[in-house]
């Protein structure tokens, strides 16, 4: 194991961190506005779109940041666990990057001219100029680019020690890649063989049943891409943190296995109120759904267990006393823990999406956009926060300060208040209320329920505004880490496992297997309901979009 990443690893795992704080600044300004609007405190000038910035702020932060700021994560771990990137794997980084770039720019284009206005999802029949979908869809390349570079780095420590039991983050890392892979080739597909030849006008329609089916193969796993690596924080990093030994390493094998298996073939869920899939399909695939409970509750068990474990090792001996010995004072834990703590009523949130009965009351309310944003954008991302205040002045050569730990840790229970306001009052306001998503402020003809809604959207705002100051926060701390703050060397840290000297747990590592199960679970769970779709289409949808429909 290596000390620290030589030179070259550092500068393409910060070029990774400079977009996704180039990110974060555009997708959290173009948030900030949407809250304003929506609560009817401002009015945005003609040119420009409630729904422009909405798909501004959902692909910005939730596909482009992460995806970035998670491979830029994972070549630092693989660079770290396996040993210094070859100049193969390091090329197949930058060369990833630089697509993911080009791709990145094109979609941005088209979405600030307007002509790519399709929201998070880019839903048909919502249609967008091919430019933005031949972007979106080298973005997608670029990432299968630099995951391969990843998986070849774990490849060669499995070639160059063979029996011997891999570094636990190179395996999660090689889990998140073929997940991720796998997952995306659905996107891929609407992308290339649907959306680009209609948005050509090649096909005058669109089968929008097959579209949406083949995003959510891809958009539920999604979620799991993100989760994945703030969990190999929580597993693997934050033990070392707290000066302790994570719980089991074979569990998190275990559980990150489980994932791979259950995180795909679930994306039915998200259609449990759209015609043209038979219930059959949708109950196994909200059972399915389900199952990926068993990973995040061996997850929850594992962590608290690592922090006992470390508080009764010290002396402390009451029930929970040993909540004292967890280190409140430094931010690379405490961030992490806040997105833990995050974690719980999101987790739960998502039983509730996942349920037909109960997604019937939410379905398509704010409720779900607080869910999101309560699971991703506060357990997820609290979390790359966390990460990024060690990994970057261990790229940079730099230290984390004892102010700016103490200015981390503001922002992070900043960031944490400011989430609460906002997703509280939009699953209060989805709940109770009815109050829907995806639109922009409006009284519908002076209703009375739309007027319910109002001093919750307002809520929103003051929640949105304070996110934004804690987003103010996180690029001064960047700058510091990157460029001022005193040279030194910091700790990227690693934790060893109570069960360090054991074996793995049989099949884990067996890559043929796992990718077998994977397979047989996502043919079981598509193939009927895409066939049927071959088999009896629909008539297809006309394109809505370049200003149609606004």
């Amino acid at each position: 194991m290596i000390t620290r990443l030589n030179k070259s690893d550092s500068k393409l795992v910060m070029a990774h961190m400079y977009v996704a704080i180039g990110c974060l600044i555009l997708g959290g300004l173009a948030g900030l506005l949407q809250t304003f609007v929506r609560s009817g405190l401002l009015q945005l000038p003609k040119n420009i779109s409630y729904y422009q910035i909405l798909t501004v702020h959902g692909i910005v932060l939730a596909l482009v940041l992460t995806t970035f700021f998670i491979l830029g994560f994972q070549y630092s771990a693989v660079a770290k666990t396996c040993g210094h990137l070859t100049s193969v794997q390091r090329k197949l980084g930058w060369i990833g990057f630089f697509v993911m770039i080009v791709g990145t720019l094109m979609a941005a284009t088209m979405v600030l001219l307007n002509k790519a206005t399709v929201l998070y999802t880019f839903y048909a029949p919502l249609q967008a100029h091919v430019i933005f979908y031949v972007g979106m869809a080298l973005v997608v390349v670029g990432s299968w680019i630099s995951v391969i570079g990843q998986i070849l780095k774990y490849r060669e420590f499995k070639k160059t020690y063979p029996g011997k039991k891999s570094p636990l983050l190179s395996y999660m890392v090689a889990i998140n890649g073929v997940m991720w892979i796998v997952c995306s080739l659905g996107v891929a597909t609407t992308v290339l063989f649907q959306l680009i030849p209609w948005s050509l006008g090649l096909v005058e329609r669109v089968d929008v049943s097959l579209s949406r089916t083949l995003f959510w193969y891809f958009g539920h796993a999604l979620v799991y891409f993100w989760l994945l690596p703030a969990y190999m924080c929580w597993y693997a990093i934050v033990p070392k943190i707290i000066n302790g030994k994570a719980f089991s390493d074979n569990l998190a094998r275990m559980s990150f296995m489980l994932f791979l298996f259950f995180s795909i073939p679930v994306g039915i869920h998200h259609q449990l109120v759209e015609p043209g899939i038979d219930d059959i399909w949708k109950y196994l695939q909200v059972v399915l759904t389900f199952m990926v409970v068993v990973p995040s509750f061996m997850t929850a068990f594992s962590l608290f267990a690592t922090f006992e474990h470390h508080g009764r090792s010290l002396g402390y001996k009451g029930l929970f006393t040993w909540f004292k010995s967890l280190p409140w004072n430094d931010a690379r834990f405490v961030l992490p823990f806040l997105g833990m703590l995050a974690f719980i009523p999101g987790g739960a949130g998502g039983l509730v999406n996942a349920s037909a009965q109960m997604n019937g009351l939410i379905h398509n309310t704010i409720w779900v956009t607080g869910h999101f944003h309560l699971t991703i954008a506060s357990a997820v991302i609290l979390t790359f926060f966390g990460i990024m205040y060690w990994l970057i002045p261990h790229c940079t050569g730099r230290k984390l300060t004892k102010f700016t730990n103490k200015l981390a840790i503001i922002q992070g229970y900043t960031w944490a208040i400011g989430m609460t306001i906002m997703s509280g009052a939009m699953h209060y306001v989805g709940l109770f209320k009815g109050a829907p998503r995806r639109s922009t402020f409006s009284e519908y003809g002076g209703a009375k329920q739309a007027a319910e809604w109002i001093p919750y959207q307002v809520l929103q705002a003051v929640g949105g505004t304070i996110l934004f100051i804690s987003i103010i926060l996180v690029v001064m701390i960047f700058i510091h880490l990157t460029f001022l703050s005193p040279k030194g060397e910091e700790e990227y840290p690693i934790a060893e496992a109570l069960d360090e000297q054991q074996p793995v747990t049989k099949l884990v590592e067996n890559w043929r297997f796992l990718i077998i199960i994977t397979v047989l679970l996502i043919l079981i769970a598509y193939t009927v309901p895409i066939g049927q779709m071959f088999i009896d289409p629909p008539p297809g949808a006309k394109g809505l979009g370049e200003g149609k429909l606004w």
